[in-house]
């Protein structure tokens, strides 16, 4: 009579022959792979999450330096709201972000069209284009400390060769948002460039093709195809830069440390000043949470747009 206790189990047609066999190669156990994850998520965990839920945490309370903490529930918020400083660093993140982010995304829309079209030495082109977003935050400030100097910077000296009078780019207050928008457009617009390059390069070439056998060429294919087909690329731009815009803080801390007066202090340049000046904790942690409330749903609003214009 035929042995059948050593005969295999039936297994997929598509199995492995190793799996057939009921063995595993290599001498392997079996074991699962998933403890390789745990390393990411205790980094998770413990330098987003948990320091989130502390923030959170220590909002609820009147905490200060040399202090014993005093719970006070919404307190902080509701100074919050009733605080002009605060105010006035709310519309200013928002100001800022406003001019920020429409020039970053009309610069960038244009940057990326010429990249494209580049035929000569386009490797090199594309090199020496994205360098500005490379620099250090730091490098950046300090250079357009330097560069709108009101008295040796070389800014002021070219707009007075055109008969432009000298201008306080970071000492006047009506000047300092618009001035550290440029320095922000200035380095990050070469990012949203190379997402627009990714996205035209991969628009579909049959679309163009029947818009010029129909005559749409020249401008009226850019507004027309180009720019509708690069609505989820340029979404997707406005979502990393609105990230970064509205917690905007290291340029405005090296630039101009909130100045002249409060004018460029921005709601993280607020927290920064409450925790580290003040040692106002609960306070700080308030505004950082505000802070990230708002951009939270900013980036959702952004995203269903996305999945709105996604073709």
């Amino acid at each position: 009579m035929k042995n059948t206790a050593t005969t295999p189990a039936t297994l997929a047609p598509g199995a492995p022959p190793a799996a057939r066999r009921g063995t595993v190669p290599n001498g392997q156990t079996g074991i699962s792979l998933s403890w390789m994850m745990w390393p990411a998520v205790l980094f998770v965990v413990a330098m987003v999450i948990f320091p989130l839920f502390y923030a959170g945490w220590i909002s609820l309370y009147d905490a200060s330096l040399g202090t014993e903490p005093r719970f006070v529930g919404l307190g902080n918020y509701i100074n919050l709201a009733s605080d002009r400083e605060f105010k006035n660093a709310f519309k200013v993140t928002w100001v800022l972000y406003g001019i920020a982010l429409s020039m970053q995304l009309v610069l960038g829309t244009w940057l990326g069209v010429v990249l494209n079209n580049v035929k000569w030495a386009r490797n090199l082109v594309r090199t020496v284009a994205i360098t500005p977003f490379m620099l250090p935050p730091v490098v950046v400030g300090m250079m357009a400390i330097v560069l709108l100097d009101p008295s040796v910077g070389i800014v002021n000296w070219v707009i007075g060769q055109v008969g432009i009078p000298p201008q306080l780019w970071l000492a006047a207050p009506d000047m300092v948002i618009l001035s550290v928008a440029m320095i922000d457009t200035w380095q990050w617009t070469p990012f949203v460039g190379l997402l627009v390059l990714g996205g035209l390069q991969s628009l579909p070439a049959t679309v163009f093709e029947a818009a010029e056998v129909d005559g749409v060429i020249g401008w009226r294919r850019f507004v027309y195809i180009t720019l509708p087909l690069l609505g989820p690329t340029l979404l997707t731009a406005a979502v990393l830069r609105s990230v970064d815009l509205l917690r905007f803080f290291d340029l405005v801390f090296i630039a101009t440390r909130g100045g002249p007066g409060n004018a460029s202090t921005t709601m993280n340049m607020y927290a920064y000043q409450q925790g580290f000046e003040f040692s106002r904790f609960g306070n700080a942690s308030a505004a950082m949470i505000t802070l990230s409330l708002v951009v939270l749903a900013t980036v959702v609003v952004f995203a269903k747009l996305r999945r709105a214009l996604t073709y």
